[in-house]
């Protein structure tokens, strides 16, 4: 706690100890009206109002294998320098258009970073230096019309790759050259999840795979309810303590043995109040978490909530609707809503401790072009929250204040990641940024 102190008010005091530095500029005359950032639709608990909120020390971590982090997807707080500069750029491929789209963030191991393009071209660059090591197109010789792929996964020397072709696939990771090859019945539009020598993925039909990461033979499946509509884009399942946890686009979460696939338990995530054809789309596009022996997940549908890991009892929850994942470090819930809203709640009990409102468009007056946010991601006493508009913030995790933000390349679809003290983004036009 001592500790946690001089370091929020050094952050905020000096402009050069900040992860994004805000530019200050003179002020124009006449006078300032906040424009939506007013108009929040949810209120911080009165109570907790003298409570500070105290998070555990920064720490490092070497890489991030897979979407999320680590299989469980529970990062907390990961330390990065206090001044980060734009150390390199690299064009990873064909990026989001309006017939392809990027989906799957990039991963890290080993000092590589691993990307995926629009087209399903995987490559590899170097993660000091951005030179690219090796590249490889996925798409089978039987079909080359565009589709949007899945994404990632590294686990012992192995890439695996869910794509849009209805296919997984394992590559060698130092060289690319393709191990195997498994059809999955339907596309995939998340990215794999991998540990202990299975391979986990989630199809469009609401469908769990389960395979053998070395011989891509399948162990075991699981068939969630059907949903004929659903958000573009899916969340990996969560893996840790023998149990995977799967969000499916109809809103159920389910709990799973990773040895046999049996069922432990089933919830689902449908708020039970819904005011308009959009938020009757209960899918879970974030990816759940386990985080010492509680699972935590939002739908779009408008829920989030804290399970019991073992039993499937409910700890609380709330009718919080959003489509990216909740960060969770310490006794705290870091979340982006619907509402383009970012809030910090209690791991404990769900309730909240502030809440900020994010611009919702780039035309605020004409209400025009839609400003889409992803993210959190925590480093260093920092909220890291990218947006459409070509803009990455810095919000601080104490009080929800912008700290400070900083352009990039392009829109920005996918949450950034960070590994050996450095934050990447991967902007739209397929431009990888790396921050260190």
């Amino acid at each position: 706690m001592n500790k946690l102190i001089p370091l929020l008010i050094t952050g905020i005091a000096l402009s050069a100890c900040s992860i994004f530095e805000e530019e200050k500029e003179p002020p124009l005359p006449g006078e300032r009206i906040a424009v939506l950032r007013h108009e929040r639709s949810l209120t911080a608990d009165a109570s907790l109002a003298d409570q500070p909120i105290l998070l555990p020390a920064p720490s490092p971590n070497a890489e991030w294998p897979q979407s999320g982090g680590f299989p469980n997807h529970a990062m907390h707080h990961i330390a990065v320098r206090d001044a980060l500069d734009r150390v390199w750029s690299v064009d990873i491929g064909t990026g989001t258009s309006d017939e392809e789209r990027l989906s799957g963030e990039p991963v890290i191991a080993g000092g590589v970073v691993y990307a995926i393009d629009a087209e399903a071209t995987v490559s590899a660059f170097d993660a000091k230096t951005g030179g690219r090591i090796w590249e490889v197109d996925l798409t089978p010789d039987f079909d080359d019309d565009g589709h949007i792929s899945g994404g990632l996964a590294f686990d012992e020397g192995r890439l695996f790759a869910t794509t849009g072709f209805a296919q997984i696939v394992a590559l060698d990771a130092k060289s690319g050259a393709e191990i195997w090859r498994t059809p999955a019945g339907a596309p995939m539009r998340s990215a794999p999840t991998a540990r202990g020598g299975r391979v986990f993925a989630v199809t469009v039909d609401n469908r769990l795979l389960a395979l053998n990461a070395e011989t891509g033979e399948q162990l075991w499946d699981h068939s969630g309810i059907p949903e004929t509509a659903s958000v573009l884009g899916g969340a990996s399942p969560a893996v840790d303590r023998g149990t995977v946890i799967v969000p499916y686009s109809s809103g159920q979460l389910v709990a799973l043995k990773v040895d046999t696939g049996r069922v432990i338990w089933e919830d689902s995530l449908t708020a039970i109040r819904r005011t308009d054809v959009i938020s009757t789309l209960a899918h879970i596009r974030g990816r759940p978490i386990i985080d010492r022996g509680v699972v935590i997940a939002m739908s779009h549908g408008g829920q989030i909530a804290a399970i019991d890991l073992a039993t499937g009892k409910r700890i609380w929850d709330r009718d919080i609707g959003g489509l990216e994942s909740p960060w969770v470090a310490g006794d705290y819930v870091f979340i982006l809503t619907n509402e383009a809203e970012v809030a910090g709640l209690s791991r404990k009990d769900g309730r909240i401790h502030w809440v900020t409102a994010l611009p919702r468009y780039e035309d605020p007056e004409d209400l025009e072009d839609p400003i889409i946010w992803t993210g959190p991601i925590l480093a260093s006493d920092r909220l890291v929250i990218a947006g459409s508009n070509g803009q990455a913030l810095a919000i601080s995790p104490y009080s929800g204040k912008i700290l400070g933000s900083v352009d990039m390349p392009d829109g920005v679809s996918i949450p950034p990641v960070v590994a050996d003290g450095s934050v990447f983004f991967l902007a739209d036009d397929a431009e990888l940024v790396a921050y260190r």
